[in-house]
C-alpha cells in the first residue's frame, strides 16, 4: 500500500532576511564564544605561529563552505542537511538521522554555551547557576519565538558588540604600537616539531569557524537565497578569518604564549596588555557573545524541526508555524526545554566534546552527499552554485582527519 502523501503545512516561513543580516547572523554564530577562550589553547601548541594555525583552519573549512554553498542553492529548504542526504542517497532513515543529529548539535551546543554564560553572568550577580541558565533560556526562547526578523536583529546587535570587542583589541594594538605584524611576516619554523604543533593547533582552531552552516537552515527566510546565502557563507568565513588572524597575532605579540595558555580568560590578558582595559569589560562582551550563540542555535534547531516536519520525517504538529509570528512556536519551545535539561544535568566537558564530534559527522555527510549527487549526475531544476569536484573530496577528507 502506498504511503499517504504528506500534506504541506498551512503556514510557511517569511522571507525577511537580506544579505547584511545574513552576514551578521553567520558571523555572530561563528565568532560566538570560541575566539574568546580558544586563543590560549592554540597558542599553547603553535606559539608565535598561532596566526598561521587559524589560516590553516580557515583553508580547511573553505572546502566544506563550498559544498554547503552548492547544496544550499540546489535544495533551498530548512532541515538542509537532511534534505541533502535524502536527495543523494534516497534513504528516508539516513535523512531523518542526519536531521536529528543536526537538531542535537543545536541543543547540545546551546546547553554548553548556556553553562559558559552562567559562569560569566555569575561574576556580576550572585545567583545559583541553574537560575541563571533558566532565565537565559526562557528569555532567548521568547525572542526566538517572537519572529525571525526580531531574532536576527538582536543577534546582529550582539554580533556588533562581540566583533567590536575584537576590533577594540586591534585598534588598541595599532594605537599602542604593538608590533603584531611580526608573527604574520615570519615564516613558520620548518622543523618537524614546530610544524606538528602548528598543525595540531590548526585542528583546534578549526572549531572556531563552525557556525556558518546554520545559514543553510534559514534559507527559506532569505529574500534572495540563490544570491545571498552563498555570499553570506563566503563573507562569514573571510571576515572571521581576518579577525581571528589579527587578534591571534596581537595576542602572541603582547602576551607570552605560555601565559595565554595558562589563562582561563586569555583575551582579558590581551585587553589589559594593549589597552589597559579591566577584565570586567571582556567578561561583559563574552556574555553578549555567548548569548548570541545560544539564540542562533535555538533558532537554527527549531528551523530544522520545522523542515523535517514539512518533509514528513517528524510529526506534522512539530512544524506548526504561528500565523502572527511566522515562527515554529512548538519547535522552539521543544528545543528550549531539551537544552535546559542537558544544561542542568550533563557535565560541560561532555557537552563540548559531543558538539564537536557531531558537527564533524554532519560536515562529512554533507560533503559525501554532494559527491554522491555528482557521481550519479543528479541535476536539480533552476540555477545553482557549482563547485569543482575536488572541493567536496577535500572537504570530506578534512572532516575525517578532524574526527580522527
Amino acid at each position: 500500500m502506498d504511503r499517504k502523501p504528506v500534506l504541506p503545512l498551512p503556514t510557511t516561513l517569511r522571507r525577511r532576511l537580506g544579505l547584511p543580516l545574513l552576514v551578521l547572523y553567520g558571523i555572530g554564530i561563528t565568532i560566538g564564544a570560541g575566539i574568546y577562550v580558544l586563543i590560549g589553547a592554540v597558542a599553547a601548541h603553535a606559539g608565535r605561529a598561532a596566526p598561521w594555525s587559524f589560516v590553516l583552519a580557515a583553508v580547511a573549512m573553505a572546502f566544506t563552505v563550498g559544498s554547503y554553498a552548492e547544496l544550499a542553492t540546489r535544495f533551498p529548504v530548512s532541515a538542509a542537511e537532511a534534505a541533502y542526504v535524502h536527495a543523494a542517497f534516497h534513504s528516508r532513515l539516513a535523512a531523518t538521522v542526519t536531521g536529528l543529529i543536526t537538531i542535537l548539535i543545536g541543543i547540545v551546543s546551546s546547553a554548553t554555551v548556556a553553562l559558559g554564560t552562567a559562569g560569566y553572568i555569575g561574576q556580576f550577580v550572585e545567583w545559583p547557576q541553574w537560575t541563571i541558565v533558566l532565565a537565559v533560556l526562557v528569555v532567548l526562547s521568547v525572542v526566538a519565538a517572537w519572529g525571525i526578523l526580531e531574532s536576527v536583529l538582536l543577534a546582529s546587535l550582539f554580533t556588533l558588540i562581540e566583533a567590536g570587542g575584537l576590533f577594540i583589541i586591534i585598534i588598541a594594538a595599532l594605537h599602542s604600537g604593538v608590533p603584531f605584524a611580526a608573527p604574520l611576516l615570519e615564516l613558520p619554523p620548518l622543523d618537524a616539531a614546530a610544524l606538528s604543533g602548528i598543525a595540531y593547533a590548526g585542528l583546534l582552531a578549526f572549531f572556531a569557524f563552525i557556525g556558518f552552516e546554520d545559514l543553510a537552515n534559514v534559507v527559506e527566510e532569505a529574500k534572495v537565497p540563490l544570491r545571498d546565502i552563498p555570499r553570506a557563507m563566503v563573507l562569514t568565513l573571510l571576515i572571521t578569518t581576518v579577525l581571528y588572524v589579527a587578534v591571534a597575532a596581537i595576542a602572541v605579540t603582547a602576551v607570552p604564549a605560555a601565559t595565554l595558555a595558562g589563562s582561563r580568560a586569555p583575551l582579558s590578558l590581551v585587553f589589559r596588555a594593549v589597552a589597559g582595559i579591566s577584565p570586567v569589560t571582556i567578561s561583559a562582551i563574552a556574555i553578549v557573545a555567548t548569548l548570541n550563540t545560544i539564540l542562533a542555535q535555538i533558532t537554527m534547531a527549531a528551523r530544522v524541526v520545522y523542515g523535517m516536519a514539512r518533509q514528513g520525517q517528524l510529526p506534522r504538529f512539530t512544524g506548526h508555524v504561528h500565523s502572527k509570528t511566522a515562527t515554529p512556536i512548538f519547535a522552539t519551545a521543544l528545543i528550549a526545554m531539551a537544552t535546559l535539561m542537558l544544561a542542568l544535568f550533563v557535565p560541560f566537558e561532555r557537552l563540548a566534546e559531543g558538539t564537536s564530534l557531531a558537527t564533524l559527522l554532519v560536515f562529512a555527510l554533507v560533503n559525501l552527499s554532494l559527491l554522491r549527487l555528482r557521481h550519479r549526475k543528479i541535476h536539480t531544476p533552476g540555477p545553482h552554485v557549482r563547485m569543482p569536484l575536488w572541493v567536496p573530496v577535500v572537504g570530506f577528507l578534512t572532516c575525517l582527519v578532524m574526527m580522527a
